[in-house]
């Protein structure tokens, strides 16, 4: 059988690859500390599992429109008018089967053979997956503590050459945990506008990020209404395997993301989207925001137990539930870390060649997603295995 030169180039998801080992010590009996992946433990809220328990009883769950349920369409934009403080007709609100999908679609609606984009390294790896599928060449940018390991409009202004297209950028960011200024990200979405370029901003942490002077976060649409804004109910909601997230377009796409949507996967999932109607009640949203709050002090506990150790974190993250450890001064690897942290000290972290080039054997990616006596036990064994 002849495997696609697609699927022959792809590589690895580290993170998925490090629980595979995980996984593999579990079974023989040994008790793993899961650092390298990025799922929250909290899982669905109540109301959700009582909504999803009641949609299975034996009631027909028929495809629904491809763009989502108009319910859950119109609930997204008063979520983005309450919480994100900007408004977003509910007609350029589109549900996907997840984030992925989301991302998938912006990627199959912009992206030609040879087109450029621009993204941060390090980033989230899919990313580039995704652009490159399209046959996209994904030009990736250093970027430095001192940046915040964001991208800047001067650094995208330099990079745009006459084959760049768009730009992609996450904030906050996996695996940095850190987000970018909002007088910076509407900046960069600037020198793109300005290009005739398209923006594709992730916000899948934007709801778990700490906000501005004790406001809620504000999204880009605030600053650009022409901005392509994926998010998911993943995070924040805690909604992973229910595969369920979104995009807000401009009014040009909304059609174009219909198409696609219809032909490669009809519609999302029925059954997530009917019990996620509950995840815009008030009681559903305070047992979000409780979480946030819990993440918060799992990121001070995470960050008081490095410092202790000495493995230093070069910026402070400020939303999502990761850390960006530098292992520089252990002598190792950012592999080798990895490897060692799992084999000798049962604690599974994520090296940074899963997400760029830059820094990637400098850097480890922790995710704090985990319980504080998984997380406090988790530091205690890199504690002993750096010493």
């Amino acid at each position: 059988m002849r495997i696609s030169r697609r699927a022959s180039a792809i590589s690895p998801f580290y993170a998925m690859e490090y629980g595979r080992r995980a996984a593999e010590l579990i079974a023989d009996g040994h008790d793993v500390i899961r650092f390298n992946i990025g799922e929250p433990d909290f899982g669905a809220p109540p109301e959700f599992l009582a909504a999803a328990r009641e949609l299975c009883d034996g009631r027909p769950l028929p495809y629904t429109d491809a763009l989502g349920l108009p319910a859950l369409r119109e609930a997204i934009a008063r979520f983005y008018s309450e919480h994100f403080r900007c408004e977003v007709p509910a007609r350029r609100v589109v549900v996907t089967s997840g984030a992925s999908a989301a991302l998938l679609m912006a990627c199959a609606a912009l992206v030609d053979p040879g087109d450029e984009v621009l993204i941060a390294d390090p980033s989230y790896p899919c990313n580039r997956q995704f652009a490159e599928s399209f046959g996209g060449t994904v030009r990736l940018i250093p970027t430095t503590a001192a940046d915040r390991f964001q991208l800047t409009a001067d650094g995208v202004s330099t990079a745009w050459s006459e084959a760049t297209r768009g730009v992609m950028v996450a904030s906050p960011s996996n695996p940095t945990g850190t987000s970018v200024p909002a007088d910076e990200l509407a900046a960069i979405c600037d020198v793109a506008r300005s290009r005739g370029g398209w923006r594709i901003i992730d916000e899948i942490y934007l709801g778990l990020a700490d906000g501005d002077g004790g406001l809620p976060p504000r999204s880009v649409l605030a600053s650009d209404p022409e901005a392509i804004v994926i998010n998911s109910f993943s995070k924040y909601f805690g909604l992973t395997g229910w595969r369920l997230g979104w995009a807000i377009v401009p009014d040009g796409l909304v059609e174009v993301f219909e198409r696609l949507e219809q032909n490669y996967y009809i519609c999302p999932p029925t059954p997530s989207q009917f019990a996620a109607l509950t995840c815009f009640s008030p009681e559903s949203l305070a047992v979000a925001e409780a979480r946030r709050t819990e993440f918060r002090e799992r990121r001070k506990l995470v960050l008081d137990g490095l410092a202790e150790i000495g493995l230093d974190v070069p910026v402070v993250p400020d939303g999502a539930f990761y850390v960006y450890i530098d292992v520089g001064s252990t002598g190792m690897t950012a592999s080798e870390f990895c490897d060692r942290a799992l084999t000798e000290a049962h604690v599974a972290l994520t090296p940074g060649k899963d997400f760029g080039v830059a820094g990637a054997e400098r850097f480890v990616r922790l995710s704090y997603s985990v319980g504080k006596s998984e997380l406090a036990e988790g530091i205690s064994r890199l504690a002993r295995f750096t010493r």
